[in-house]
């Protein structure tokens, strides 16, 4: 895809959103079902069923999907589409690419051994790879843009409004 190609199947979306700020709202939904018979949850993508269980580092089998993995796989995902969207609407000469996301965690935290210890990442690292012959301003904006349009990065960076509900 082009930037023309790009600009052309997003103008109409921006458009309506311009005009109507309430059809770019949209809820994003993520559904998983605890397993019966393991510390695992079950969470539907869409695509597949992705099973998720404890960390190793928590006394898991490393069989499952880990939830700080996917954290950081959700934001290599957003980080990576969101570079190549913006390098291609600005027509940056962009060779083979590649990002990696990489978290601290001290898991006296999650397993409750010390209190002082904080639950989550102490630290997110995020680099891209890029083969380009662009100059150094071209690629300052394309990161600078990159950070400001990835979703994932931004929430992250910004933390939303959180709640937690039961229900019977």
């Amino acid at each position: 895809m082009d930037a023309t190609a790009l600009k052309a199947m997003q103008a109409p979306l921006k458009e309506a959103y311009r005009d109507d700020a309430a059809k770019a709202l949209i809820t994003l939904r993520a559904r998983g079902t605890l397993d019966d018979q393991s510390i695992a949850c079950k969470v539907e993508t869409g695509r597949a069923l992705a099973v998720a269980g404890l960390h190793p580092a928590t006394g898991g089998s490393g069989l499952e999907l880990c939830s700080g993995d996917m954290l950081l796989e959700a934001l290599v995902a957003c980080a990576g589409v969101t570079l190549k969207a913006v390098a291609t609407a600005l027509e940056f000469k962009l060779g083979n690419a590649s990002v990696e996301a990489e978290g601290d965690l001290d898991f006296r935290g999650t397993l409750g051994v010390a209190r002082d210890a904080p639950v989550g990442f102490r630290e997110i690292r995020l680099e891209f790879d890029l083969d380009t012959d662009e100059p150094q301003e071209r690629i300052d904006s394309l990161m600078k843009l990159t950070e400001r349009y990835c979703v994932v990065f931004q929430t992250i960076n910004n933390k939303p409004a959180l709640s937690v509900s039961a229900g019977r």
